[in-house]
This record gives structure tokens, C-alpha cells and sequence, in this order.
């Protein structure tokens, strides 16, 4: 049955809140469970829609899971089937994709249906399949099903780099150049590359915190991988590969999504369990639009209520840029702040559907492009009827629902549940009237 949440506004956030292990670094560790038949244990799993069917997708493959604690589980992936995917579940879930590099690494060819996900614009598999095709692989397709096996080409990708390398020549090294910075063809690739001896280079490749916590996993598993210059790595695998256990990093988006609540109602909120290191920008640009807080330690941040903030432009770029996954939230912080702000978001076309929520609320919003957007502010939110558009796009309308006079009923919440775990509970804890009903 759906369900939504009810919010009444105007009240400051107070308290302490603990983050959660990040849903977007548990989707490729979770993925490189299939590359051994060894056991692996995975450790501050968030409990959330989308953890869960990255587990449902291992169990129809064959895989063996057992719960050890309420976030840690034993997986073991020795029986592995690639022919029982479950496409009614990948077609459901963008994180899916990330089994296309394990499985192509261990089985040499796939049938895989197109991933669904977030509406935030195009989110093409382009760059995936182009780097596939590097590496030799033959795709083609049918319907929403995409076949992928080895062509003659396998693992010889001499016609594909502008500068000529003896070694590319010789076979001793594999390079792939990304079409474009995208996080999980950066994972796909690092991978599949796991499982095999040869020297590969994967340039253009994204570094953020997600990417980051994979390689931990694959360096205990055996994989020698370094950073050779910017966006650069270089990674050299093994045929068999050990378990491993590893205990998931915090939620960086989760982290900033209170901070933003934080100081949008006024309050003073203690974050505990915090991944700083990743939000390094982010909190320099709100420390320049004049927030008040606190770094107590790497994983500890307080924030305090703060006078009007003054923000002039907030423009999302891959890391170390100020994560897509945090401008809403800021958007709807711009609508509390003095004067003008430009919100730039040139990587996901879809992805300031949300202020238009906002402009209905009471905001002063004026769209440039599908990418770009002033917001006029300070502007007083009013409650009222909104859906929750996307998963970062809900959690954004819930803080806008926190300030906002009167009361806010915010639908398809199935979409916050996807990232936000119990985010209801949490808020209600730091004092917000947030509570969560069915039609």
C-alpha cells in the first residue's frame, strides 16, 4: 500500500543523529562478492529498498547469504548461474549494472536487461558499453535486452589510444579510456579487471568515496591497484581471488542531507558517525555563505543555528566537486538565504525537476535551462501536496516540508525509502513532526 509523510513545519532540528553506512559503496562491494567462491562479509549494511535488492539480485544468481548481525551478512558466491538473473528486479534498479563487470570477468558473456533508477534525465550506459567495447567485448540487442560476449579483439585494444605504447603493443597492458566521468563504469571496470593477471589502466575514472571503498575491498582480495596520476588507475588482478571482510563507509550524501536540514530549520544537531573527509568543498562553499559549525573530529561534525546565509552559486561536478546527490538539498536551502543564488547542475538534465515543487511551495525560482536555475530568496514555504520525484529530490521536499508554514503531505516516499533509512524516525528524534501514514 503507498505511503506518504505528513509534515508540519516550522520547527528547529535538535539533537544528535548517527549516519549509516552509504548505500552507494555497499551496491559495487556487494557486486564483488561474485569475482571469488570464497567467503566475504559485509559489515554496516544500510537497511534500505535498494541494499535489499542488490541481495535479492545475488540470491536468484546462486548466492549463498546469511545474516550475521542486523547489518552484516555472509555471502558466498562459489555457484554462481549469470542465466538467472532476475531482469524484473535489474530493470528496476540503476545499481544493478554493476554486476556486468563481475560476470563478464568470470562467465565471458551476459544477457542483461536495461537497469531503471532515479527519473533525473538521461542516464544512458553509454560509457559502460563503450569501455566494454574496449576491451573487446561484441554487444548487441534486442528489445530492452543487451548481449554481451568476447570478440576477436578480447582484451586487444591497440586501436583505441591517441598516444602509441610499446608495452599496448606488446599485450603486456590493457587501456581504457572513459568516455566520461561516470562512477559505476569506473567500478564495472576496476571489476572486471580484478580477475585477470594483465596490467590494465583506466583513465578518466571517477574517485569518489564509493569508488574509494571498492578499491579497499579489492586490495584485500588480492588486486594490486594504484593511483597513478589524476583519475588514473592502474590495476593488476588475479585469476582467484581471497573473501574478504570489510565494514561499509558512512553515507557522505546522508552526512550533508542533515547539515543542510540542520541549518534550513535553525537547529543544533551533533552528527555522529560522519564521513568529513568526502565533503571537503561542500562544507568550505556553506562555512562562505556564512553557516555556523563545528568540525569536532574526521567523523563528528556540530552544526549551530546560523544567521541568514548569503549563497551566490552552487554548481555540482563529479569529485571532488560538490556532489549532484546534494544540490537539491542545497536548493532548497538557497530559498532560506539573501538574494540571489544560481544553482548549476550540468551533469543530469532531470535533475531540478524538484524546484518546481518548490516555486508551488511559495519560492522564487526562475529556470535558465534544464541545467541551470536562480533562486531569489529569503521566501516564505508553504505547505502542501508534493511527490516525491526522486530519491534525492524527496529528501530535499522533506527539508523544504520542515520549514514550510502549515503542513506538507509529500508522496511516493518509496523513493526516500530507496536511500534514507527510517528517515521519519530520525527526524522525529531530533524533534521534527514528521510521521509516516498509508493511503
Amino acid at each position: 500500500m503507498p505511503e506518504k509523510f505528513i509534515i508540519k513545519g516550522g520547527k528547529s532540528l535538535n539533537g544528535e543523529v548517527n549516519i549509516n553506512g552509504a548505500k552507494n559503496a555497499a551496491f559495487p562491494i556487494l557486486a564483488a562478492t561474485l569475482l571469488t567462491n570464497n567467503d566475504c562479509i559485509i559489515d554496516n549494511l544500510p537497511l534500505i529498498e535498494d541494499v535489499s535488492k542488490m541481495l535479492k539480485i545475488l540470491e536468484s544468481l546462486g548466492a549463498e547469504i546469511s545474516y550475521l548481525s542486523k547489518r552484516k551478512v555472509k555471502i558466498n558466491c562459489q555457484n554462481i548461474n549469470p542465466e538467472k538473473i532476475p531482469f524484473d528486479i535489474v530493470s528496476n534498479f540503476r545499481g544493478s549494472i554493476l554486476i556486468l563487470g563481475p560476470l563478464l570477468a568470470r562467465f565471458g558473456k551476459i544477457k542483461i536487461i536495461s537497469p531503471g533508477g532515479c527519473l533525473i534525465g538521461a542516464r544512458p550506459l553509454d560509457t559502460h558499453f563503450d569501455s566494454f567495447k574496449q576491451l573487446g567485448f561484441k554487444i548487441s540487442s534486442k528489445g530492452s535486452f543487451y548481449y554481451f560476449e568476447k570478440g576477436p579483439d578480447f582484451l586487444k585494444t591497440d586501436n583505441y589510444f591517441s598516444i602509441p605504447d610499446k608495452e599496448v603493443k606488446e599485450g603486456k597492458k590493457i587501456e581504457i579510456v572513459l568516455k566520461e566521468f561516470s562512477v559505476t563504469a569506473t567500478e564495472n571496470i576496476l571489476l572486471f579487471a580484478s580477475l585477470f593477471s594483465q596490467k590494465f589502466i583506466l583513465k578518466i575514472a571517477d574517485e569518489d568515496y564509493q569508488t574509494q571503498d571498492l578499491i579497499k575491498v579489492l586490495k584485500k582480495m588480492g588486486v594490486k591497484i594504484r593511483r597513478i596520476e589524476a583519475h588514473s588507475f592502474e590495476i593488476v588482478g588475479k585469476k582467484k581471488l581471497n573473501g574478504f571482510t570489510h565494514k561499509i563507509i558512512s553515507d557522505p550524501i546522508e552526512t550533508g542531507t542533515f547539515i543542510v536540514a540542520a541549518l534550513a530549520t535553525k537547529g543544533e544537531v551533533l552528527i555522529k558517525d560522519a564521513e568529513i573527509a568526502f565533503l571537503s568543498l561542500f562544507l568550505k562553499k556553506l562555512r562562505d555563505f556564512g553557516a555556523n559549525f563545528k568540525v569536532l573530529n574526521k567523523n563528528t561534525i556540530k552544526i549551530f543555528p546560523s544567521k541568514l546565509l548569503k549563497m551566490d552559486k552552487i554548481q555540482s561536478l563529479p569529485y571532488p566537486g560538490i556532489h549532484s546527490d546534494l544540490q537539491p538539498e542545497l536548493g532548497v536551502l538557497s530559498t532560506q538565504s539573501k538574494g540571489p543564488t544560481l544553482i548549476h547542475d550540468p551533469l543530469y538534465e532531470g535533475r531540478l525537476k524538484y524546484l518546481e515543487e518548490l516555486n508551488k511551495m511559495g519560492a522564487d525560482i526562475i529556470f535558465c535551462d534544464p541545467h541551470r536555475a536562480i533562486i531569489n530568496g529569503p521566501t516564505p514555504l508553504y505547505g502542501m501536496e508534493i511527490p516525491s520525484l526522486d530519491l534525492r529530490a524527496g529528501a530535499a521536499l522533506i527539508i523544504a516540508g520542515l520549514v514550510a508554514k502549515g503542513e506538507t503531505i509529500i508522496n511516493n516516499i518509496y523513493q526516500v525509502d530507496r536511500g534514507y533509512e527510517k528517515i521519519e524516525e530520525r527526524l522525529e528524534s531530533l524533534g521534527a513532526d514528521i510521521k509516516r501514514i498509508k493511503d
